[in-house]
């Protein structure tokens, strides 16, 4: 079975568990996503939206050097000939930052609602054309700059111009973006190695400062033919991983990288926020990125990030191109870049200085038109950094990531025919986050969950604890007064007040904005409500081993709150256990609390004052005390 097929097959059992997605939307199995508290997904969850992320990408002003043909023909020798013809691509912001609440860490691909999808080192070198095997792309981290900017550029920047290891990219346009046609060979090597310097910085290393390039790059370009040989994709790839991965910590609110490698991948391979062409595509330049460059039509500028989330969420099979280089002319792709285009299918290491990151194919074949199988499991590796120490040489902190790319070629993903699709969608389905944005607002779902809770209410209200043992009746006893404490809270009529020792005075640590509000607070319920109920609890405490129907509170109290959400999987009712999860301390805490409550009214309200309060909250404590079970409704 197709995975085509398989999808609107299920789309029936998809309807049917709209309930439990809403509750629960994954992972069910969290043995690959083990880090989703942290993700950025949980807290849209929550509510918490963090908006559009900051993009630090600077080819804007690439055009603005002015490269002379001698310059040009170093910069094709270090392996840059087509990566500087990178356009100034407008990067759609809410797009991006869309796609990164779908990016996961723990297996470098994005989780979509049809399976994993990833940038692979393939995408690289029809995108950027950059090569994607030789050297790995590592050496020497510096703290400053001075000494190593006077060896390869000649000359070196002010302080202010200057952040430990950094120098600022204005600096590098400033001084070396022009050179004369008559100058020595030194100086074009220097003017080149600034470019270079620059280019990347701009691009594919380009880093969260905004403005700022490591110098620890330039060592790499001493010599022209040697930075040839080294895997410039296969870094970039490494470094925009690592970006991706940082942008989705749920804290996170920026993100560097090539931005324009991961918006043009979008292009092509998603129905999402794709631009219309206002030309024929037919006949294609290399490299591809270059297909998006110039002017392009289509509403972008009411889409925001829950706009695109929600096309991510609603995503279909027939809205991903999986192999969108299969119907373009090969002919335009030089030959170099042909023969290392196996290597998008290799499983290993990516390596740029202290970032090693894994490239995964075997999680997304159906982008080399593969059927898809279930991958083998990643196992958690450490992500190094290289740390403040100047003068470090990474390669042997790195010993085994150099080990595992140096056999990349022996680590390929080959194919298997007739396959199911089936069971990969049934395993991806449990271990993925199916959807990021709710399906019902959180309005909606606590309307609901009120209904639970006046149902679950109901039912401890009413039921008969004839026959019961003592600690089953305390058990009823504890899920009705947390039942009823929680739609109490909805109503917003909690007030907190601190209640030390009997020995302390009270009134003393009680501010007066407090008083005021308790006493508004304290005349609208009794304007509004029944008196009786405030001291239901006593009453209930007195008489539960002998009324077998007492009422902690009244049902009127239900009645006036709003509707609830309760979910049902598998003829299970599943409510947030935050809500419904309760240990013995928490409980004593919530009746102290609660008690504090009818203390503060009942100097108005009640004929015994507040030595009436007290005794009803002893009495609270008593019955508290005796439970010791935790009790998860």
């Amino acid at each position: 079975m197709k995975s085509e097929d398989y999808y609107y097959a299920s789309n029936v059992t998809n309807i049917n568990m709209m309930d439990y997605y809403a509750a629960n939307p994954g992972p069910v199995d969290d043995s690959v996503l083990y880090d989703q508290e942290k993700h950025v997904s949980a807290a849209v969850w929550e509510g918490q939206e963090r908006g559009a992320l900051r993009c630090h990408e600077h080819t804007s002003k690439l055009d603005r050097w002015l490269l002379t043909d001698k310059q040009i023909e170093l910069v094709k020798k270090a392996g840059f000939g087509y990566l500087r013809l990178i356009p100034a691509i407008s990067l759609d912001n809410p797009l991006i930052s869309a796609l990164v609440e779908r990016w996961r860490k723990e297996t470098n691909t994005f989780h979509m609602t049809v399976g994993e999808m990833t940038v692979s080192l393939e995408d690289v070198a029809y995108l950027l054309g950059l090569p994607i095997d030789g050297e790995p792309v590592i050496g020497v981290t510096y703290t400053t700059c001075d000494s190593i900017c006077v060896k390869y550029l000649g000359r070196s920047p002010d302080s202010g111009y200057t952040s430990g290891g950094m120098v600022k990219l204005s600096w590098l346009k400033e001084t070396f973006s022009e050179c004369s046609e008559n100058a020595s060979i030194e100086e074009v090597e220097c003017n080149t190695r600034a470019y270079l310097l620059y280019l990347i910085g701009s691009t594919i290393f380009s880093t969260t400062t905004g403005n700022k390039v490591p110098v620890m790059y330039l060592p790499l370009f001493e010599n022209f033919d040697v930075a040839g040989k080294y895997a410039w994709g296969a870094a970039a790839l490494s470094f925009l991983y690592r970006a991706l991965g940082n942008a989705a910590i749920r804290s996170q609110s920026t993100i560097s990288g090539c931005l324009t490698l991961l918006q043009c991948w979008s292009y092509y391979h998603l129905n999402v926020g794709r631009p219309k062409l206002h030309h024929d595509p037919i006949h294609e330049c290399f490299p591809f990125v270059l297909r998006w460059k110039g002017k392009h039509s289509g509403p972008t500028s009411n889409r925001d990030v829950a706009f695109y989330r929600k096309a991510l969420d609603c995503l279909k099979p027939t809205d991903v191109d999986w192999c969108p280089y299969a119907n373009i002319s090969h002919t335009v792709i030089p030959e170099n870049i042909l023969n290392q285009l196996i290597l998008g299918r290799s499983k290993t290491m990516l390596i740029c200085f202290d970032k090693a990151e894994r490239h995964l194919p075997d999680r997304c074949l159906r982008q080399f038109g593969m059927h898809q199988t279930i991958p083998e499991e990643v196992h958690m590796w450490e992500r190094k950094t290289r740390g403040v120490d100047g003068g470090v040489n990474l390669s042997g902190k790195l010993e085994a990531e150099l080990n595992e790319w140096a056999n990349r070629r022996f680590h390929v993903v080959e194919a298997e025919e007739d396959l199911d699709e089936g069971e990969y969608m049934n395993w991806y389905f449990r271990i993925t986050r199916r959807v990021v944005g709710r399906p019902v607002s959180i309005a909606a779902e606590f309307e609901r969950l009120n209904a639970a809770l006046r149902d679950i209410a109901h039912i401890a209200d009413t039921l008969l604890t004839h026959g019961m043992d003592e600690q089953q009746i305390q058990s009823v006893t504890r899920i009705r007064y947390k039942a009823h404490e929680c739609l109490r809270d909805q109503i917003g009529s909690s007030i907190t007040v601190n209640v030390e020792n009997s020995e302390n005075d009270v009134g003393k640590r009680i501010r007066g904005k407090e008083r005021v509000r308790r006493r508004s607070v304290s005349k609208r319920r009794r304007k509004d409500d029944d008196p009786d109920e405030y001291y239901a609890l006593t009453s209930c405490t007195n008489n539960n081993n002998n009324n077998a129907q007492s009422h902690l509170y009244s049902p009127a109290v239900a009645d006036d709150v709003d509707g609830g959400q309760l979910y049902h999987v598998e003829n299970e009712v599943v409510l947030p256990p935050q809500h419904l999860c309760l240990d013995v301390n928490d409980v004593a805490k919530d009746c102290e609390e609660a008690d504090v409550d009818q203390l503060s009214h009942g100097s108005e309200e009640s004929p015994g004052g507040p030595h009436a309060a007290h005794s009803s909250l002893e009495n609270t404590e008593d019955v508290t005390c005796q439970t010791d079970n935790t009790i998860a409704a």
